[in-house]
């Protein structure tokens, strides 16, 4: 049940990314985040208000705040990214991030079985080939800087998010929220412009912004309640997703390695899931 559900965490994402990636073409990468954060934002807080939350439990102020700083960081690189590149291989390359918590995880005793070493091992094998064309340097090295920044950051703040939701999941997606949009605020307000958003764009910023919040919740549920090492693998195959969508949305061409690269992702998930 708990890889289901960070696999489900990695369709979320997939499809989120595939939208901002979109919008990131008509609108700053940091616009996109901000206003897509700060309405997913209005969503969790009115959420905390009617459950009436506690906020005398401890233990996730500074994982939440960690969280979103990185996930802010590493969101404006993905999108930066996405804006610039192939989407169908940028998204491959930032998930390589996923060997920060797998190695963090695993540095705290985390001790997964022969059967999930062995499909995290395929699925990660999958999205290195994935990344293939990029690696090769046949296209231009600024997405794949941005990518790789966006896999550190991603990397930190799954694994702050899954160490703040072993104390309060609810508290830790809102305080991450809260980080990342009063950074954005800030910047907002020094730069003295939101971004060239208009009222046309609140809708697709919203499905982004909803998107990356459920995500977030389906990886934390998943990864406090088992393994953040497999949890993290599982929720980083989000790339198939944005990979499969640009296919047949956009009619981006996958070469033969990344198709392999696909298959090989989903039989670990397989795997995993035996």
């Amino acid at each position: 049940m708990l890889s289901l559900l960070a696999l489900a965490s990695s369709v979320c994402w997939g499809a989120s990314d595939f939208l901002a990636g979109l919008k990131s073409r008509s609108l700053p990468a940091a616009a996109v985040v901000g206003w897509s954060q700060g309405l997913a934002l209005l969503t969790i807080s009115a959420l905390v208000a009617w459950r009436h939350a506690d906020f005398t439990a401890q233990g996730w102020p500074l994982w939440s705040v960690a969280a979103g700083a990185a996930g802010a960081v590493g969101l404006v690189s993905f999108y930066a990214a996405l804006s610039t590149g192939t989407m169908g291989v940028v998204a491959p390359v930032a998930s390589l991030g996923v060997a920060v918590p797998v190695l963090l995880g695993l540095l705290a005793g985390e001790q997964p079985s022969a059967g999930d070493w062995a499909g995290m091992a395929i699925a990660v094998t999958g999205i290195l080939l994935a990344s293939g064309p990029e690696l090769s340097g046949g296209v231009s090295p600024r997405p794949v800087v941005l990518a790789g920044v966006a896999a550190v950051g991603f990397g930190f703040a799954l694994y702050c998010l899954d160490r703040g939701s072993r104390e309060s999941l609810l508290h830790t997606l809102w305080g991450m929220r809260l980080t990342s949009v009063a950074a954005f605020v800030i910047v907002a307000l020094v730069l003295r412009t939101a971004g060239g958003v208009g009222r046309s764009d609140l809708p697709a910023l919203t499905a982004v912004g909803l998107g990356d919040l459920f995500a977030n919740a389906l990886f934390a549920f998943a990864s406090s309640r088992g393994l953040v090492s497999v949890a993290s693998v599982l929720g980083s195959l989000y790339p198939v997703v944005t990979a499969l969508l640009a296919r047949f949305l956009l009619h981006e061409r996958l070469r033969r390695i990344q198709s392999v690269g696909v298959v090989l992702s989903l039989t670990g998930v397989a795997v995993i899931a035996a």
